[in-house]
């Protein structure tokens, strides 16, 4: 996927978001060394690099939790209401995008 193309869809996910300011979003992120992080909570504001939400904690208290748009894209953030994602993915599965590559013989190489 080439850089305008990218640019193109962050834009249509910031679009999108602004547009559910104020209503409550269910967000999965994954955070890495395989830590996913499920929260629910309200989308607060919508900046041109990333949007914030308000989450819901324990005794009334609340957080504030900032994400990029470009983790939308790339699938480490999903964002759902109701049960149904916002977005459906934008990047194919691995599987796909190197099941070309797979079905090539490796060439060997002998270092000297």
């Amino acid at each position: 996927m080439d850089l305008a193309k990218q640019a193109q869809i962050v834009d249509s996910i910031h679009d999108t978001l602004n547009d559910f300011v104020g209503q409550r979003l269910k967000v999965r992120a994954n955070m890495g060394r395989s830590k996913i992080v499920e929260n629910e909570g309200t989308l607060m504001q919508v900046h041109p690099q990333l949007f914030i939400l308000e989450m819901d904690r324990k005794r009334g208290r609340t957080a504030r939790q900032s994400y990029q748009y470009v983790d939308v894209l790339t699938g480490m953030v999903e964002l759902s209401q109701n049960g149904e994602p916002l977005f459906q993915p934008f990047v194919p599965e691995e599987g796909d995008v190197f099941s070309d590559m797979m079905d090539e013989p490796l060439e060997e190489s002998v270092l000297a």
